[in-house]
């Protein structure tokens, strides 16, 4: 297994610890960083997901997988309606049926509503749909946001990983277009 480079004040110590990586094979010694990034993208991906369901089941709704919430809470966001394809645009989502299988579910639910607008279907949340999401934030700010807040949880640090985040997300986009050209 690759090990870190070792940092110039304790490097005996620094050898002997291996990368956590998913796949040691792509740790390559020009690009172990991203491989770790890449183990820590996908367990919070996971938890993630698995929170976003586990919350929407705290509010009464079992059925919905982590797309469905993504949605659902985008298209809530700033009371505004919006397209199918803004919402895919906003979510980073490529393949749009997936979003309109999302928008199906939350309509069929009664959580959203889509109205046509010339040739566009706008989407907006219904009544049902706000508190929803309300209720949703208050079981955020209740199981994840108040024991973050208590075990001081560096909420700077926080949102500079956010921001290194969306700024990553740019570079396995251009990646991903250059793979494709392969």
């Amino acid at each position: 297994m690759p090990k870190t480079p070792p940092p110039a004040a304790d490097k005996d110590a620094a050898h002997s610890m291996p990368l956590i990586v998913s796949s040691e094979h792509l740790a390559t010694e020009g690009g172990w960083q991203f491989s770790e990034l890449e183990y820590g993208l996908i367990i919070a991906y996971n938890a993630f997901s698995r929170w976003m369901t586990r919350c929407m089941g705290a509010v009464g709704f079992q059925d919905f997988n982590p797309l469905d919430v993504l949605v659902l809470h985008n298209v809530n966001h700033r009371k505004r309606a919006k397209r199918l394809i803004d919402v895919a645009f906003v979510l980073n989502v490529e393949d749009q049926h997936t979003i309109n299988y999302s928008l199906k579910k939350l309509t069929k639910a009664g959580l959203v509503e889509g109205e046509k607008r010339g040739k566009e279907m706008f989407y907006s949340t219904t009544q049902i749909g706000k508190k929803a999401c309300a209720e949703y934030g208050r079981v955020r700010e209740l199981c994840l946001i108040s024991p973050a807040t208590s075990t001081n949880v560096n909420k700077e640090e926080i949102s500079r990983t956010a921001k290194v985040l969306r700024s990553t997300s740019g570079l396995y986009g251009q990646a991903s277009r250059a793979a494709a050209s392969l």
